[in-house]
């Protein structure tokens, strides 16, 4: 593998971060807590899969405006130069039916509530990945969590004002007996923690001891388990412990494509990765390097819009699909993809929605471990369901089911739903470069093309690809923009027909991390400016 074409001193935007070098270690993640939590127990003898580990589990507790105990989760696994993918999406409740939609009185699943619940993947996942690929036992591996949420931590200053957003919406959506466990969790004496406020959850400390001793299983077959079904009977919901009793993860092979000299790697469906592999195969014909900034983007809307256009029609449980995942990938069908990119903005024939609220991930060690990890609830805090006792706070995956019958990805029982959530890894002549991923519901396919596109077109750094400012396709022609992208550009895609909606808030535009293995066999880590990110190091 040939040396990295970027320069590891330069950065854009507004970070005054630069690349991180290591040799033994790095973990890269959105919270400095969690970053040092896999940090921990890599340095007590993990290797990267159970740093990985630790830093989700401690994610889940630090960071609970994206992510929980009763998350989904998605990884790329690379071991001795191999890659291995992990679908840990939950399936939906056995009773989710459209009959008991119509019995109900409607006619799409809620954003809120019991109805949109799926069983949670991610404790599944800890266990999964920690007992094929890990060193140490799932207790020493999440021991730091349980510190976290048993001893408490101070809240982050990025987290801390997404806690206070989302809380303002949840009072305004969400009342009555089955969402007041969520507001004693969360917002204690109606108070909302502010930054450096210190949070604790003893109830989700005790969980995840429980997961820790059973090697998972208590949450699908035990005494958490006993606790989901319990209350959800009380309050009317759908999920039931026979549904989490009949969980696993499943073990799949990612997919590719080659973008430049590279090949990019994703998951297959249900996630959406095959929505960035559709983007890059149509741009990788495209000189994207010789054009100017507007055009560049302009392009790369284009191509999103397309792969969008394909995805939402045809990806979902692949049991359920009208066509082969690998179709989508074929070089005539990127062709036929690429031909339809024109000099205007065009309407795609799909709307989507645009909620996120999902964290990412990355480590790798010293031996060439190296994992892409994504964990997610979903609309921020998820369902805005805490199971009393357990301190866990429920997804909401089951919202993105079709209410379109005859749609694959419709809603039906023991389901998966297209999921947002999506790893990537990068590898070069078939050697492992390393992990990325930028998370943020429908931004993160988006997120996916544009830090690729900085890295490997225009040869900026990993930290600099992170910092550059960031465009999202929203629906028809709106196009939500950073003002750092600078009015020049936006103007040139303005007369190209976008709608071009300019903010300064970070928030709608994904929060990524990257790690790259040089051939000397360092480690080049970069973190989010947009959230609390932090790389620990060794």
């Amino acid at each position: 593998m040939v040396k990295p074409h970027w320069d590891a001193t330069a950065y854009e935007f507004e970070s005054r971060r630069t690349v991180v070098f290591a040799s033994r270690g790095m973990v890269a993640t959105t919270q400095p807590l969690a970053s040092e939590a896999g940090l921990e127990v890599m340095r007590r003898g993990g290797n990267a899969i159970d740093a990985v580990v630790a830093a989700a589990a401690a994610l889940a507790i630090v960071e609970p405006t994206s992510n929980g105990i009763g998350s989904d989760a998605f990884a790329i696994v690379c071991k001795d130069g191999k890659l291995y993918g992990l679908n840990a999406s939950g399936h939906s409740p056995e009773r989710l039916t459209f009959e008991e939609l119509s019995r109900r009185g409607l006619r799409e699943l809620p954003t809120h509530g019991w109805l949109p619940v799926n069983v949670p993947g991610a404790p599944a996942a800890w266990a999964a990945l920690v007992e094929r690929f890990g060193r140490l036992p799932l207790k020493d591996v999440l021991a730091p969590a349980v510190d976290l949420a048993r001893d408490g931590f101070p809240v982050q200053p990025v987290t801390a004002r997404n806690w206070r957003r989302a809380m303002e919406t949840y009072r305004e959506r969400l009342a009555g007996p089955v969402h007041r466990p969520f507001f004693s969790l969360f917002a204690p004496g109606g108070e909302v923690p502010g930054p450096g406020d210190r949070f604790r959850n003893p109830d989700g400390a005790r969980t995840l001891e429980a997961i820790a001793s059973s090697n998972g299983r208590a949450f699908y077959e035990g005494e958490i388990a006993d606790a989901i079904d319990a209350f959800s009977r009380e309050t009317d919901g759908l999920l039931a412990k026979r549904d989490l009793a009949a969980y696993q993860p499943e073990w799949v092979e990612p997919l590719s494509v080659r973008y430049r000299d590279f090949e990019v790697w994703e998951l297959p469906p249900n996630g959406q990765g095959i929505v960035a592999l559709m983007a890059l195969g149509a741009l990788d014909g495209i000189a994207l390097a010789s054009m100017d900034e507007a055009e560049r983007a302009h392009a790369m809307i284009e191509a999103i819009k397309l792969a969008f256009g394909v995805a939402l029609r045809e990806v979902a449980d692949p049991r359920f699909m009208r066509v082969q995942p690998a179709s989508l990938l074929s070089k005539e069908h990127l062709a036929e993809l690429r031909a339809k990119i024109g000099s205007e903005a065009h309407v795609p024939p799909v709307e989507r929605p645009y909620y996120g609220g999902t964290v990412y991930l990355c480590a790798a060690d010293g031996e060439g471990n190296m994992v892409s990890y994504i964990q997610s609830n979903y609309m921020g805090f998820g369902s805005g369901i805490v199971v009393p006792g357990t301190g866990v706070s429920l997804q909401n995956r089951g919202h993105n089911f079709s209410p379109d019958p005859s749609h694959p990805n419709a809603l039906g029982p023991r389901k998966r739903p297209y999921h947002t959530i999506i790893p990537g890894f990068l590898t070069r002549a078939g050697e492992p470069v390393g992990p990325f991923g930028v998370m943020g519901g429908f931004m993160q396919p988006q997120g996916h093309v544009q830090v690729l596109v900085h890295m490997l077109d225009l040869a900026r750094n990993p930290q600099s690809a992170l910092d550059a400012p960031r465009w999202q396709w929203l629906q028809g022609k709106r196009v939500a923009a950073e003002a750092a992208l600078g009015e020049d550009v936006i103007a040139k895609l303005r007369a190209r027909g976008h709608e071009v909606e300019v903010t300064d808030d970070g928030t709608p535009f994904g929060r990524g991390q990257i790690i790259w293995r040089l051939p000397n066999g360092a480690l080049a880590g970069a973190t989010e400016p947009r959230a609390d990110g932090s790389i620990a190091a060794w």
